[in-house]
């Protein structure tokens, strides 16, 4: 009766919490802490407890199981079980007697037990060993105590003194915590909160699973720990049995312990309750209006029982939605047939949708029906009008399985269409589904290449395992152009994505192309020129927009092979590597409601990462924030690669938002990233987090983040500097890392290939750094001059964060120089800017410092000293003169005298004695 050890560790994301039970427990000396199972309450009082033996206190802990709450005293018994002997001795005969036949006999009958001298016993053992040391009583799964132990604990926490504390953790779905009585009046429920996405991503990581599905799995778990950890190793499991890595639009498995789970927390609500639960879990909208024309009259008063419970959520409109997706997949599970059979043909009467009204028809039967089968192709063709290709794929396999076995050609067709849908929406679960079908059957050649292609489409930015697909599919189109013309633009795609070569992504494309032309497919021919158009940007072609304009002159089809493979897209993506932001804007916003309309989920979040970076240049951080939450919530919802979204969101963060939550989201890109081989979003999620600590003076790990980027980047043959544009943040960072001819070599590189290009946003970026480094390298003179006529240059750009951050390097260069005013006049105009567009944290970064604090007192990096900085600071500071600093750190007396004017600079001192006070202060 000890506190479970055969779990797995859910300690992630519990220090606030660990902090409000210390806060209890120090203002009333109780805690109580509820939440449902698998919420990470035992990890919560284990950490508290440890905390406690660590300050020598007295630690008691009882962990009663299910069965003990059955037995009479059980958990009494066990408590006095973990009591030291030696606070049982100065006990009066009847107390010890009472406790030796408790301990000896626990099961025994009760009759002619002295339940009296028990109770002050407790109560007397408990004083006693306050009186030695400071006592913690730990109740953990109190929900289990027996009934007569809970009596005897509540009369003896009523008579201890004040320095015996208690910390009670129980499991609550619903009603009133049963711990209440054991606390006493007045003390607070702690109740454990759901862990966020990125805590699920932290707690998968930690065990060993791929943090690209955190975001799935913290949907379908709702936060709950343990259940998050059972649904990873499931899909892993699952993925393991097929020979291959788990797919981030993988079907969530609930099964095994994640059945467990689910199934622990659903038995907090009535069974009554839980056949409404079924109908909803059943039902693809659930309202409590459906609920109740489906047969449950009941149903308010029943889901009001399951909200207390923590199982769903009841909209004012009476909508119904689970707190973890796994539960209606758990419930549906564990339902017999009749039953989910009944339930569907009840929800078929009951809906007003029609689609809904065929899919519940569809699933109330097993049988072959040659005209429901009809139905069901005519409910799934609607769906791909209104843009639900998802749901067109479920129910074309769902009509292909009640096709009866004499019409096999139209059960192939439905399979080919199933699959198509599900590679448009991205469902890699439903297209492998459907493409095995129709592998499985006596297909032409044409239907095996469109079901392959399905699988490929649906496999985002994942595309590195599917070498096999590809050669499989290039060999079945041997001789029809199109088909090798469709074949060979998945190839282009893959070696830009996952193998980083843009050559070969161009050559793959123009072969598309001919291919393309030669069998007359005008669509996919628009697709090869847009390949080879985006290709030659990066590699820094100037005959790029030449073949854009070719592209965009070919007939525009109605629905192309996804929106961000159109010209029409990547002409938006120019603009914005153009600055032409107004223009990018204009036609996002058309192309938006397009996209949305076809269904296809990556290109609406393409859509929404380009109005993401559109608005954050542009210095519109609080629509750039919203496009960024669609933009992840869109991932999580239809399953896609979630490398993207992260560092979508890292960038939102970064500029309008919390730095810290942006190197969280960076980081978890980086993760994703490269669990999918996907090198062009690895290196934009590192610039995210090397942004990141360069503004947060981390310079050291800037430098080795930034370096990153620009190994991943020359690797790529990536030649154009206005696609990713981190070699300023890299010549800034290298600066204030003491390397300032470091980055000056890397900025003339760069700045000649941006000139010879025509980049003017980025030539101006490169001079911000310019300015800094001759700062750096001793011409304060000229660093102001080009600061000043790159902020103006700017804000003719209409670049406002870029003006903003020119202002506080300003800043930093008016400071070393010790002109005060000037760099708090730039501090003011930089704050200013960083306001109207809603930098929150840049705005945090150039405030106004107190009156004496001195000016620039947060310009990011200003006053953060560097390694070698550092170790000459301490040297001097401990009395060390230049020629010994010089000979010690092997540096000549010269680089030593230039440094520590550096050193002076930042820390606003201009002795040897202020230095050494100013070191004893940092």
């Amino acid at each position: 009766m000890v506190a479970a050890t055969g779990h797995a560790d859910t300690s992630v994301g519990h220090g606030e919490l660990i902090k409000a039970v210390d806060r209890a427990l120090t203002a009333h000396g109780r805690a109580l802490l509820i939440g449902p199972a698998g919420a990470g309450k035992t990890e919560v009082v284990r950490a508290v407890a440890a905390a406690a033996e660590s300050r020598r206190e007295t630690v008691l802990c009882l962990a009663p199981e299910a069965a003990d709450q059955w037995i009479p005293e059980a958990s009494a018994a066990a408590l006095l079980a973990s009591v030291p002997g030696g606070a049982l001795e100065q006990l009066s005969g009847p107390q010890r007697t009472a406790i030796a036949l408790l301990r000896r006999e626990a099961d025994a009958p009760r009759a002619g037990r002295d339940h009296i001298a028990l109770r002050l016993a407790v109560v007397e053992v408990l004083r006693a060993l306050a009186d030695r040391h400071p006592v913690l009583l730990v109740l953990d799964n109190a929900q289990w105590l027996d009934a007569e132990s809970t009596d005897l604990l509540r009369f003896a926490l009523r008579l201890t003194p004040p320095g015996v504390r208690v910390l009670v953790a129980e499991c609550v779905q619903g009603g009133v915590p049963v711990g209440e009585p054991l606390c006493g009046p007045g003390v607070p429920a702690i109740r454990v909160p759901p862990l966020g996405a990125d805590e699920v991503a932290e707690l998968l990581v930690r065990h060993g699973l791929p943090a690209r599905l955190a975001g799935r799995i913290h949907q379908a778990s709702g936060g709950n720990p343990r259940l998050a950890l059972a649904l990873g190793h499931s899909l892993a499991e699952a993925a393991e049995a097929r020979d291959c890595s788990a797919h981030h639009a993988d079907a969530l498995p609930v099964s095994g312990q994640a059945r467990e789970v689910a199934r622990r927390l659903l038995a907090g609500a009535p069974a009554q309750a839980r056949r409404t639960l079924l109908l909803a879990a059943l039902a693809a909208r659930p309202t409590i209006s459906l609920l109740r024309r489906a047969g449950r009259p009941d149903a308010e008063a029943e889901l009001a029982e399951a909200e207390r419970a923590a199982l769903v959520r009841v909209g004012e409109d009476g909508s119904v939605e689970f707190t973890a997706g796994a539960l209606p997949t758990a419930l549906a599970a564990d339902a017999g047939w009749p039953e989910r059979a009944a339930g569907h043909a009840a929800l078929a009467e009951a809906v007003d949708d029609p689609v809904q009204a065929v899919r519940h028809r569809a699933l109330a039967v097993d049988t072959p029906d040659q005209w429901l089968a009809e139905e069901i192709t005519e409910a799934a063709a609607a769906c791909r009008r209104r843009g639900q290709r998802a749901l067109a794929a479920e129910l074309g396999l769902l009509a292909a399985e009640r096709t009866p076995s004499w019409l096999a050609g139209e059960e192939l067709t439905r399979l080919v269409a199933a699959a198509e849908d599900a590679g448009w929406s991205g469902r890699a679960d439903l297209a492998r589904r459907a493409t095995g079908a129709v592998l499985a059957r006596d297909a032409s050649p044409a239907d095996r290449v469109r079901a392959r292609l399905a699988v490929i489409d649906a496999a985002g930015q994942a595309l590195g395992a599917l070498d096999e697909t590809i050669a499989y599919a290039m060999d079945e189109a041997a001789g029809d152009p199109s088909l090798q013309a469709a074949v060979q633009l998945r190839i282009a795609w893959k070696h830009n994505l996952s193998d980083g070569d843009p050559v070969r992504s161009r050559d793959a494309a123009a072969r598309a192309g001919a291919l393309a032309a030669l069998g007359g497919d005008q669509v996919a021919e628009a697709m090869a020129l847009t390949v080879r158009a985006r290709m030659g940007r990066i590699l820094g072609d100037p005959g790029a927009e030449a073949i854009l304009a070719e592209a965009l002159a070919l007939p525009a089809p109605e629905v192309p092979l996804g929106m961000r493979n159109a010209p029409q897209y990547l002409a938006v993506r120019h603009a914005l590597f153009d600055d032409g932001l107004d223009d990018a804007r204009r036609q996002l916003m058309v192309l938006l409601p397009a996209v949305q309309r076809t269904g296809s989920a990556e290109d609406v979040f393409e859509v929404l990462r380009s109005l993401t970076e559109v608005e954050l240049r542009g210095g519109r951080c609080e629509a750039a924030s919203a496009h960024a939450r669609r933009a992840l919530e869109l991932t999580i919802d239809a399953g896609l690669s979630p490398g993207p979204a992260w560092y979508v969101a890292a960038m939102a963060e970064a500029m309008g938002g919390s730095f810290a939550r942006a190197a969280g989201y960076a980081r978890r890109g980086i993760q994703a990233s490269q669990e999918e081989q996907d090198q062009v979003f690895l290196s934009r999620s590192l610039h995210a987090l090397g942004l990141v600590e360069l503004a947060t003076g981390e310079a050291a790990k800037a430098v080795a983040t930034l370096r990153r980027v620009a190994e991943l980047e020359a690797a790529q043959q990536v030649v154009d500097p206005s696609i990713l544009r981190w070699h300023g943040e890299l010549a800034e960072a290298l600066i204030a890392a003491d390397a300032p001819e470091e980055a000056a070599r890397l900025l003339a590189s760069v700045r000649t290939i941006a000139v010879g290009l025509g980049r003017t946003g980025v030539v101006a970026a490169l001079d911000r750094a310019r300015g800094l480094c001759l700062s750096a390298q001793g011409d304060a003179d000229a660093a102001v001059h080009l600061l000043e006529t790159t902020a103006q240059r700017f804000d003719v750009l209409r670049l406002p964060l870029e003006r903003g951050r020119t202002l506080l390097a300003l800043a930093r260069v008016e400071r070393r120089r010790r002109r005060r005013a000037p760099a708090r006049a730039a501090l003011r105009a930089a704050a200013e800017v960083f306001d109207r567009a809603g930098a929150a944290p840049w705005t945090e970064l150039a405030r106004e410092p107190a009156p004496g604090d001195g000016a620039g007192a947060r310009v990011p990096a200003a006053a953060t000293l560097t390694e070698a900085e550092t170790r000459l600071a301490l040297l001097v500071s401990q009395g060390a003169s230049n020629q010994e600093a010089a000979a010690k750190l092997f540096l000549s007396v010269k680089t030593v005298e230039a440094r520590l004017t550096r050193i002076y600079q930042k820390l606003d001192v201009r002795s040897r004695a202020q230095l050494a006070t100013a070191l004893r202060t940092r």
